[in-house]
């Protein structure tokens, strides 16, 4: 098991679930919006493969929320808990990017920070609500 797996599953066993469903999608939808605007900085400086990585994981991380049935989503091809399970994959895969395509020290710091703030909102969503509120959900 490598240690962005062991980190998930510590972070999500610890950290507190104080994230809603609605709130989820905001954090989503700025999360993807960060990648895009990397994206465009590294295409802009020169660094394409930096770019093509931060595009992959903006557009994994805008289609997402899109096909969940959640507030926010646009498609309902996909519940909350599963969302959940593909939140955690896409941040691996951003942390995965500087080895996938070889990137310098400078450029790989987006990739891991970008992860780290997927992984805190993944492991602290309550992913039990389905966008009603906790007084409903016992």
């Amino acid at each position: 098991m490598n240690i962005i797996q062991q980190f998930s599953g510590l972070a999500n066993d610890r950290l507190p679930k104080v994230i809603t469903p609605k709130g989820h999608a905001v954090a989503d939808y700025l999360v993807a919006a960060g990648a895009f605007i990397a994206a465009f900085a590294f295409f802009k400086s020169g660094r394409k493969a930096a770019g093509i990585g931060a595009l992959i994981t903006g557009a994994v991380q805008v289609l997402n929320p899109m096909i969940t049935d959640f507030p926010g989503g646009v498609f309902d091809v996909i519940d909350f808990p599963t969302h959940g399970r593909v939140d955690m994959g896409a941040n691996s895969m951003a942390a995965s990017m500087p080895q996938v395509l070889g990137l310098h020290d400078g450029e790989s710091k987006f990739f891991y920070i970008h992860a780290g703030i997927g992984l805190a909102v993944t492991a602290m969503t309550d992913y039990n609500r389905n966008g009603q509120p906790a007084s409903q959900t016992a």
